[in-house]
């Protein structure tokens, strides 16, 4: 009977290092430049030790969307609650570094199907999510569900933060500044900004 192999503990700060790496090199240089041995030679280990911890390369990839997914769960949560929420969420789907990353694994899930699974996953519960939160903030605002679904709102918020984020990131710009005025003119209906507090009288 063979002994399973010993593996490094998942609380390691090594292991930890290796998933920080490997997101560092995927996001600089994409997915195909992370290497057991590239990611060994940034972290200043020997590429064995890569394997300690994870079997495979696939095995990593999975690890680091598992982390970095329920990472993102957690913030969209808070930005749900708080008292902005819908400006949250657009800032949230906005934020450059989450759209390259995404980008690079979505390139991955074309010949990692185990990797396609985990994406649809994460995605499928972090859109039931919004979905359930967005019901709630429409209605409050007098918006009809009928006129504005929240599955079609959610994935409008998604999809337009992330074509701004990707086209920017490759110097296309046209268009841009009406879309974030509109964007910014529809969160100011729902979400108005708090009114001034009244300051010393001017003499």
């Amino acid at each position: 009977m063979t002994t399973p192999r010993r593996m490094g503990a998942q609380d390691s700060r090594t292991r930890a290092a290796l998933l920080d790496v490997t997101a560092q090199i995927m996001i600089e240089e994409g997915y195909a430049a992370a290497t057991s041995r590239r990611v060994a030679a940034k972290a200043g280990v020997k590429p064995a030790l890569v394997h300690y911890y994870f079997r495979t390369m696939d095995d990593l990839f999975l690890a680091l969307f598992q982390k970095g997914a329920e990472a993102n769960l957690k913030r969209y949560e808070q930005a749900l609650a708080s008292d902005k929420p819908l400006r949250a969420l657009w800032e949230l789907s906005s934020e450059p570094v989450g759209t390259a990353l995404l980008s690079e694994f979505q390139a991955l899930a074309n010949h990692r199907k185990a990797i396609q699974a985990e994406i649809a996953d994460y995605a499928e519960r972090f859109r039931a999510m919004e979905v359930k939160a967005l019901a709630g903030l429409l209605t409050d605002a007098g918006v009809s569900l009928d006129l504005a679904p929240p599955p079609a709102v959610a994935l409008i918020i998604l999809g337009v933060a992330r074509i701004l984020t990707t086209e920017d990131s490759l110097g296309i710009t046209t268009g841009h500044a009406e879309t974030l005025a509109l964007i910014e003119r529809y969160l100011e209906q729902l979400e108005p900004a708090a009114p001034a507090a009244d300051g010393p009288a001017v003499p």
